[in-house]
């Protein structure tokens, strides 16, 4: 009876352990930890077929799980800079923890694991958005003439202009989108807004992200453009937009609005507008002509 209660006693506090799980999302990276003797997996399908039925039992036991990116090349970075052989599987869990901190996660709720690889990938390239951004506005440290941080002063002003873009637009829920061009490649980022009635919710996380890109974008004066979905129940969507312009924002044109959702960005032909939506001007975010900035 005593071994039959310690039992049932640990299966109560299993199911209060947390539990982080390394995914090895494409086959590229499985055959890269194949070079392990410790890690048996074969057949990278196989591998994620095994995953999901784990993450399924684990659910249905009660446990929470979080599902995080492993990337074989951070692996071997980890290990040489603890000292640790890479070919144990107790190292592997090692790095495993240590993703759930620093690494892009989420949580498993029951979701197709295509669905939450997608998801992961997303994740995983937003945060890599975000450093990145992040990094080229330190890197454009103070400016010569006042002693001002270029990079804070353009966060500064991005927040001012998401602001004004959101109290702005039209009642309903809101997503935007900001590119920012640029060497190496286009920096994009996403926020999305509900609108509950009494106040608009977002997603903090969203929201950094968004205000850096479009921070950097500002400071560095590069190509680029910002476009508003406003979308409300009963009535069509407005779809409208700016270019990035001498640190502040340059209203597009219902014709250029148009175009730009209108036209297909590979070939160039004209694609079919969608129905129910209205393709307009910005209103006026009653933004007094922004100084010149920090344009060194």
């Amino acid at each position: 009876m005593a071994h039959t209660d310690s039992r049932t006693m640990r299966r109560v506090l299993g199911r209060e352990i947390a539990g982080t799980i390394g995914l090895l999302t494409d086959e590229h990276d499985f055959r890269a930890m194949r070079r392990y003797r410790s890690f048996t997996f074969d057949d990278h399908a196989t591998y994620l077929k095994q995953m999901e039925a784990l993450l399924r039992t684990r659910a249905l036991q009660g446990s929470h799980t979080t599902v995080a990116l492993f990337d074989p090349e951070e692996y071997t970075e980890f290990c040489e800079q603890k000292g640790l052989d890479p070919d144990i599987p107790s190292t592997r869990t090692r790095f495993t923890a240590h993703l759930a901190l620093t690494g892009p996660s989420l949580p498993y709720e029951g979701q197709p694991l295509a669905d939450l690889l997608s998801s992961l990938v997303d994740e995983a390239v937003r945060q890599a958005t975000w450093e990145y951004a992040t990094t080229l506005l330190a890197r454009l440290g103070a400016c010569t003439s006042c002693g001002e941080d270029i990079g804070r002063a353009a966060f500064t002003r991005a927040s001012e202009l998401l602001v004004r873009i959101l109290d702005t637009a039209p009642p309903g829920d809101r997503h935007l989108v900001c590119s920012v061009t640029g060497p190496p490649e286009t920096l994009v980022a996403a926020l999305h807004a509900t609108d509950t009635g009494n106040a608009l919710e977002l997603d903090e996380t969203e929201a950094l992200e968004f205000t850096t890109v479009l921070a950097l974008g500002l400071a560095t004066e590069s190509p680029g453009g910002l476009v508003i979905r406003a979308s409300a129940p009963g009535t069509p969507d407005r779809v409208y937009g700016w270019r990035l312009r001498a640190y502040g924002l340059t209203p597009l044109t219902a014709g250029e609005v148009f175009d730009a959702y209108c036209t297909d960005i590979d070939s160039g032909d004209l694609i079919s507008p969608e129905s129910n939506v209205d393709y307009c001007a910005p209103p006026d975010l009653g933004d007094e002509k922004p100084t010149r900035g920090h344009h060194h």
